[in-house]
Order: C-alpha cells, then structure tokens, then sequence
C-alpha cells in the first residue's frame, strides 16, 4: 500500500532528523567523558571539573526556551546555521586547546598508561594545575552550550512544523530513534579511541565531533529548506515574565526540586560513574559502553509500562519510579561490596562494573516510569488555558538537578574517590587503597536524596490533592 502525499515526510524532515543524529553522536561522545576530560586533559581537581560540568550541563536545561525565541525571529535554517557553526568551532577547541597548554611548557605526553597489557599515550602535569590557564577553557564550553541550546529547541519545533496530524506520531517516532542512535553511537566511538590511544583519545575525540557537526553544518546549508518563517514566537520579555510566573507558582516549584531529587541521581551516569569504574574497576573498564544500558532499557520498556499504567494517574506512576530508584543507588554502591570477578560465562567482570550495570538498568526502569508522566503531570499543575506556556520551563529541573548533581559529584569523588594519578599517590598505591576504601560511601548520599524524593511525592500528591478537594468544595459553595 502507497503512502499518500500526506503520510509522506518532507525534505526538510529528514535532514533535521539527519542533523540530530549527528549532533547527537557529537555530544554525547564528549558528555560521557567531559569530567574525564577536565581532570586527565585539563588539570581540573574533581571539585572543579564537576562544578564547571554542572554548569555546562545546566546552561543547555535553561537556555533553549530563550534560544528558541531568537529562532522564530531569525528563522531555523539561520539558526541551524549559527548552531552548528558554535558547534564545530567548540568541538574543535576542545581538541586544540591542550596543545596550547602544551607550547606553554605546562604538559608534556608521555607513554604510561596501561591498558588491557598495552601501554597508551599518557600526559604528565608540568604546573597546570597551578595555572590560571586552564580556565581559558570555560569560552569553549560556552560556545558548544549555545550552540547545543538552540538545536534543543529548533530540531523539535522543525519536526512539529514538517508534519501533519496524520503523520506527526510516526514523525516524533523516527525523531526519537534518530536521538537514540546518535547517543549510543557517540558513546560507542569512546572505548575504541581510549583503547588505541589512552588519554589522549580524551582529546581526539572532540575532533571527532567537530567533524560531525561540521558534516550537519554543510548538509543545513546546502539542503535544508524549512517551511517555517521568522519572524513568530514569543518575545524574550514574553519568555522571561512565563519564567516569573513559574518561578512564584508553589505548586509548581515544589514538583520541580521534588522530581529534580531523581534527575540527580540520573546525573550520576556522566558526572560520577565514568571516573568511579575506571578508579575502582581499572583502566580496561568501559564506561561509555555501560551508559549505553540505560538507552537500551529505556527504549525497550518505555513503551509497554506505558501501555500497563496507562489507566493510572500520571503521579502513581512517577511514584513507582521514583522508589525504584534508591534499589538502583544501592546496586550501584554494592560493587565495592564483593572481592571477586563476576563470571558470566563468556567473560568476567569486575564486581564494580558489573554492579554499576545492575545499577543503571535499575535508572533506566525508573526513568521509563517517570520520564512519559512528567509533562502530563507537569501540565496538570499549571494554570488552566496557560499550560503551554509553563510547560515551556518544565525541564527545570534538570537546570537543578545539573548544577546541584556534578557539584555533589566533583565533592564526593574528592572525599572517597580520590583519583590515584594525585601526586600523593603517584608512588603509593597503599595510600590510596585506603583513601578510596570507602569509595561506596558516594552511593548512600544518592540513595538518600532519590528515597527523600520519593517520599516527598508522596507528600506533595497527598497536599494537592486536599487542596484540590478544598478549592472545588468553595466553588460549589458559590
């Protein structure tokens, strides 16, 4: 059976999905491993990498409502433009900058690192540390945060304008699948890099996503046509005044830091995880590849407990996901837990990696509960005829939950997961067996914040539900 005209998308629909798959494969590839790039390229303590991330991360949450004011003004395809140009000169100084440390005399590579028996390109640490210079870095990450930005808002308005009632569903389908296959790709590329390269695939790797985006650059500029036209959209004051408005609404702040508890512990997956597998469970541990789980589940689940829950309120829903996530915390502290390699038939695993992955799986069922319900919930809450335009500040609480989230992270790691290249215990292996010997310690602080957040959905539901009930009771008194 033929598609008719109107089942068919257009030119411009495949090259947005096209682009998102590619900006998808860049970010991500570099977000898996940004604190890892901080520390090991750049010189950043943990307090400090976890803190610049945060914002980093944060700035992307907050900025895209704003972006996409200037996008109707401007138009998409210009804005696709100045998004992939940002982009692409981001990327690239990610991979330029160290050898600028470099000609400063601050680093110097060497051959040291170990990995799988083979000895990776390493760097040594010559005053970087004590220079101001690594934070010349801190523009670069501004250029990839805008630009990232307003792809978070163009991409989704371009797919919404290039379909049609009849073919909208299945366009945000292919949409969300293209989103997918770029975040496990760009997560995929990293282990091989780290492997034949060791540290230095760190830096590399920022090449390969320059390229990426610049490929997206090209492909806007020469084929992409959108029927959109500047010019529509809100104003930045409009914009501005809707973010006052959620910002005194109560009931709405209260969902936000409440559900923001379980989007702190899903920041863990980048902001913790990767230096905490490769400090306990060694160099030859995969992070990248564990992060890829929670995709994978996600998508495998989302669907049918959706479909199960379908008659259940958005918040009973979100409640399930929200106690399933101090099991996952849990699972992930119980690697430190067990002394030997879990055998799994075709190959061994360290415990912690192994739990982490446990862990994650844990992450993505709750995420599958919470994450479909949110923007129903969200929007429940918000004041009747005005939902759209407070759902434009429903990701909010990723803005918190960033900021709040790496910071814990860089502290935590700090205090029980000290990383073994510190000078102090460059020599000494016994002294840091003992600083780190409570490294698990890091998952019981996000065991508490998920089971407090949790708890405090129920609070909040029962709240809102008597207030509910009182505010009918006076209008049917009237």
């Amino acid at each position: 059976m033929t598609k008719t005209v109107k089942d068919k998308f257009s030119k411009a629909f495949w090259i947005a999905n096209s682009v998102e798959l590619l900006e998808r494969a860049a970010y991500y590839g570099v977000f898996i491993v940004i604190t890892l790039y901080l520390s090991r390229i750049i010189g950043f303590g943990d307090i400090e990498a976890g803190i610049i991330a945060g914002l980093f991360s944060a700035g992307l949450y907050f900025l895209p409502t704003f972006s996409g004011a200037y996008a109707d003004k401007i138009g998409f395809k210009n804005s696709l433009l100045l998004a992939f140009g940002l982009l692409t000169v981001g990327y690239a100084g990610l991979a330029i900058f160290p050898t600028l440390l470099e000609g400063q005399g601050l680093v110097e590579y060497l051959q040291k690192t170990v990995i799988d028996g083979k000895e990776q390109p390493d760097i040594i640490y010559k005053g970087l540390r004590e220079s101001s210079m690594r934070y010349y870095l801190v523009p670069v990450l501004l250029f990839i945060m805008v630009g990232g930005s307003f792809i978070k808002s163009v991409i989704s308005a371009t797919i919404a304008k290039e379909t049609t009632e009849a073919n909208r569903a299945r366009g945000f389908s292919v949409f969300y699948m293209m989103v997918n296959i770029g975040a496990f790709s760009g997560k995929t590329i990293v282990k091989p890099l780290r492997e034949e390269m060791g540290n230095i695939g760190l830096i590399n790797l920022n090449y390969f996503s320059a390229g990426m985006t610049l490929l997206a650059f090209i492909l806007i500029y020469l084929f992409f046509k959108s029927a959109q036209h500047q010019g529509e959209g809100k104003s930045f004051k409009e914009i501005w005044d809707a973010l006052i408005k959620v910002l005194t609404n109560g009931r709405l702040v209260a969902l936000i830091l409440i559900v923001s508890g379980f989007w702190i512990v899903q920041h863990q997956l980048y902001a913790t995880m990767p230096k905490y597998v490769l400090r306990m469970a060694g160099e030859g541990a995969s992070p990248s590849w564990y992060a890829n789980v929670n995709p994978l589940v996600v998508v495998l689940t989302v669907a049918w407990i959706t479909q199960i829950l379908r008659h259940k309120t958005p918040l009973f829903s979100m409640t399930i996901g929200m106690f399933i996530m101090p099991i996952s915390a849990l699972a992930m502290a119980s690697g430190n837990w067990l002394s030997a390699d879990i055998d799994l038939g075709f190959m061994q695993m360290h415990p912690v990696a192994f739990m982490m992955i446990i862990g994650i799986i844990f992450q993505a069922l709750a995420e599958s509960f919470i994450s479909p319900r949110f923007l129903e919930f969200f929007s429940l809450q918000s004041p009747k005829g005005e939902e759209g335009l407070y759902l434009g500040f429903s990701h909010l609480h990723s803005f918190v939950s960033s900021v709040i989230g790496f910071t814990m992270s860089g502290f935590l790691l700090d205090r029980y997961c000290p990383d073994p290249k510190l000078p102090e215990f460059a020599n000494d292996h016994e002294a840091w067996l003992e600083a780190s010997a409570n490294a698990h310690y890091i998952w019981y602080y996000f065991v508490a914040i998920s089971l407090a957040a949790a708890i405090g959905l129920i609070i909040y539901g029962k709240v809102i539900k008597a207030k509910d009930a009182e505010k009918l009771k006076l209008e049917v008194e009237k």
